[in-house]
C-alpha cells in the first residue's frame, strides 16, 4: 500500500473526505480504516469562518495535520486540504486493524467498535494530541490506500449548528465503526 501524497490533499476539500473512506491511518503501532470524515471549507460551521486566528492552517496549508482541542476534553484530528482555499478534513471515526491493545489501554474500553468511533474516542485511540498539529501528514501520522473502495455513503454532518444543510459527511456504508 503506497502513503498518500500532499498532491492527495491539495485538491477540493469535499472530493478528498470523500476519497479517505477505505484509507488507512497509521500512527505509531497503531492502524485502522478511516469509515468516516466530514469536510469544512469557507462555510458557516467551518473554523475558517468562526476561529479564523486559531485556523489559519486551514487556509495556508494541505498535506498537515490541524488537531484542536474542544469542550476541554476531546482532541480532533483534521487534514488540510485545497491548495486554492481553506479546507480541512474532520476524521470522524476509524476501523481499528492494528495496535488493538495499545488502544484498549489508551481508551479504557475492550469492545473494539468503541475504541474510534467517534473524533474525541479516534484521537485517545490514537494517541493524538495537540503536539502534532501543524505536521506534514507522512510524518508522525501516515496516510496509506487502502485495498478495496468501499461503498460510500453522504449525509448532513454531526454536531454543528451552523450550515447543516450541507452533506459533507462522508461515511462506509453498513460500517460498525461509524460514530453514529
Amino acid at each position: 500500500m503506497a502513503h498518500l501524497t500532499s498532491n492527495f490533499f491539495a485538491r477540493d476539500t469535499i472530493e478528498v473526505a470523500r476519497d479517505l473512506i477505505g484509507t488507512l491511518l497509521v500512527v505509531g503501532p497503531c492502524e485502522g480504516r478511516i469509515v468516516e470524515t466530514e469536510a469544512y471549507t469557507t462555510d458557516a460551521a467551518s473554523h475558517s469562518v468562526m476561529r479564523p486566528n486559531k485556523s489559519e492552517i486551514m487556509r495556508k496549508t494541505f498535506g498537515h495535520v490541524y488537531v484542536y482541542f474542544i469542550y476541554g476534553m476531546y482532541y480532533c484530528l483534521n487534514f488540510t486540504t485545497d491548495r486554492g482555499g481553506a479546507g480541512a478534513v474532520l476524521i470522524r471515526a476509524a476501523e481499528p486493524t492494528k495496535g488493538l491493545t495499545l488502544m484498549e489501554e489508551r481508551r479504557g474500553v475492550n469492545e473494539v467498535k468503541k475504541l474510534a468511533n467517534g473524533p474525541g474516542r479516534l484521537c485517545q485511540a490514537f494517541g493524538l494530541d495537540l503536539s502534532f498539529n501543524g505536521e506534514r501528514i507522512g510524518r508522525r501520522i501516515k496516510v496509506k490506500t487502502g485495498k478495496t473502495p468501499p461503498e460510500i455513503v453522504s449525509s448532513k454532518r454531526i454536531g454543528i449548528s451552523r450550515a447543516t444543510h450541507l452533506e459533507w459527511r462522508f461515511y462506509e456504508q453498513g460500517s460498525a465503526f461509524v460514530s453514529r
